[in-house]
């Protein structure tokens, strides 16, 4: 489903990602592992178009995403959550769920939101309240929902554990277990392994803009 190969990236002057090729195939979850600074998220920035490779290939299902911009990517059924989560914060809840459908059209949005209350229902109890009331554990549930809301067929998730109470880091593991099962591609960066490890098919260890297969 997803095929990088010999990505580089340079922010500004300096090179944070080097030679780099993974492979994600469909209903798959892969890990993209490495300490804090070694490339992860700009990884899956240049894979969503937020970043500029300088060479190389991103193809999503046969598609080479490099000569599409930001917004046509999501539209292909691709959703990102970043790892700040980047929520606006003078929209409620469900509106930041709902952004991707203003931004790329989605024509059976209300089936989605139902969906993914389904599978996150803790959403359902913070939804009409302003994203900035949110604990950061509730923020990345509401990312992850709003990643959903677009990512019909493919997630790319930025530390979704990172800096959240132990509860809530477990219930976000089993959220992505029940995704898996219904068969959603995640591609999950994360820095410590023991959040994922039990439910990867594959992973790869980046260092220092290098990437390896595990």
């Amino acid at each position: 489903m997803l095929d990088v190969s010999s990505l580089t990236v340079d922010i500004g002057p300096v090179n944070i990602l080097r030679d780099v090729s993974l492979r994600l195939e469909s209903k798959q979850m892969v890990g993209f592992i490495g300490r804090n600074g070694a490339g992860k998220t700009t990884f899956l920035r240049a894979v969503m178009g937020l970043l500029k490779a300088n060479s190389g290939k991103i193809e999503f299902d046969g598609t080479e995403l490099l000569a599409l911009p930001a917004h046509k990517r999501a539209g292909l059924g691709i959703g990102y959550m970043p790892e700040d989560r980047k929520l606006v914060p003078n929209l409620t809840v469900e509106e930041n769920i709902k952004t991707p459908v203003w931004s790329v059209g989605i024509d059976d949005w209300e089936a989605r939101l139902e969906w993914i209350y389904t599978l996150i229902p803790e959403a359902i109890e913070f939804r009409h309240r302003p994203s900035t009331s949110l604990s950061g554990g509730q923020q990345k549930l509401a990312a992850l929902a709003r990643a959903l809301m677009v990512g019909n067929r493919m997630l790319l998730l930025d530390e979704p554990s990172e800096g959240i109470a132990p509860a809530l880091a477990k219930r976000m593991s089993d959220i992505l277990a029940n995704l898996k099962a219904e068969g959603v591609s995640i591609l999950i960066a994360e820095s410590n392994t023991q959040r994922c490890a039990d439910l990867l098919d594959s992973m790869y260890v980046v260092e220092r803009g290098s990437v390896e297969a595990v």
